[in-house]
Parts: structure tokens; sequence; C-alpha cells
């Protein structure tokens, strides 16, 4: 007899994922993993990770969704190719063309992965071809950086007076990380100066 396990997740702590649970042990799952809380663009959560752990062979795993399992249709794409790769059928309880436990279910879980993985690679192509013409034109991609050229300098003389990262980061009203990228991308282009 198949194993059927399933995965509940909420991204909010106020949120109650005792429905979803209640839904998928209603639909046969004999053991429910929640996740509370976890953002749904991070693959790495703790209650998603033991389930996979607990996943084996032959298993089916039943989500209510197929967005619980990640928030984009890389993640969504690459743990569905993995799972199918390790044997354990997938059952989506709102989206009943996801079940490959029956042969339609395979064939059209086929032909839904084909298709997005299509949308993905067709993104990441244009996302590619806009990057490139806007380096032809001069200009640089994301978000400009928090870290001027003068909060560059007053981090410096801060760590120059042994002030820890966090000091640095609150008086300049910034993240830890930023300080600790800027003054390393400083002491990077420091040392290609000096050779």
């Amino acid at each position: 007899m198949t194993n059927v396990v399933g995965y509940a997740r909420v991204s909010k702590r106020e949120q109650n994922p005792a429905a979803q649970e209640a839904e998928l042990r209603a639909a046969g799952a004999s053991r429910v993993f929640v996740d509370h809380g976890e953002s749904s663009r991070i693959a790495d959560r703790p209650q998603w990770r033991a389930c996979l752990d607990y996943l084996r062979e032959g298993d089916t795993l039943l989500v209510r969704r197929l967005d619980r399992l990640g928030g984009t249709e890389r993640i969504i794409i690459e743990t569905l190719h993995d799972l199918d790769r390790r044997g354990v059928n997938i059952k989506s309880l709102t989206e009943p063309m996801i079940d490959t436990t029956t042969p339609m279910g395979r064939a059209l879980f086929g032909m839904v992965a084909v298709f997005a993985q299509l949308r993905v690679d067709t993104i990441r192509e244009n996302t590619m071809r806009g990057l490139a013409h806007a380096k032809a034109q001069g200009r640089v991609g994301g978000r400009p950086s928090k870290m001027t050229p003068e909060k560059i300098a007053q981090a410096q003389r801060m760590r120059a007076e042994n002030r820890s990262l966090d000091h640095i980061a609150a008086v300049l009203s910034v993240g830890k990380s930023t300080v600790a990228r800027a003054l390393s991308r400083a002491d990077q282009e420091l040392t290609q100066t000096q050779r």
C-alpha cells in the first residue's frame, strides 16, 4: 500500500495551517509536515527538509496546491523533477491534473512540466537579453547601492576605530551584510590598485 505524506505551509505566523492539515489528513495523508511562517521563496524550510528526508520511493506527496512547494516556478519545477527522479508520486488536491499515481496524471504532469520549464526558460532568456541591451547602453541592472562613496568612507573610518559591523550598520542605517559587502569590495579594489 502506498504511503501518503502530506505537506502544508503558511507564509505568515498569524495564518493557521490547521485547515490545510485537516484537508490532507481527510484525503489520506498518514503523516503531515507543516511549515508555519516560512516564505515560499526559500527552498530550505525546516519541515519541508524533514518531509523530503522522510519520503521514500513509491510514496505519494500530497499537497493542497503546488504553490505550497515553492513561491517561484523555478523552485516548483526543480522540486517536481527531483521528486520524480526519486520515484515519489505527487498529488495536488485542488489541481486534479497533478496526480502522478495514474497514467493520465503522469502524462498531464509531463506536459505541464514541459510548458512550465519553457516559460521559465523564456523569462530567463528575455531577462538576459534585456540586461545585455542595458549594458550596451552603459546601464547596470539592479537596485542602486545604499552604500554611497561617502558612506563607504565613513564605514572604513569606523572600522579603523575598531567599531563592530553591527555598530557601523546602525549608524549608517543599513544592514550588516550591506556594510560587510561594501567594505569587502572596497578592500578588493584597494588591493587591485596596489598591484
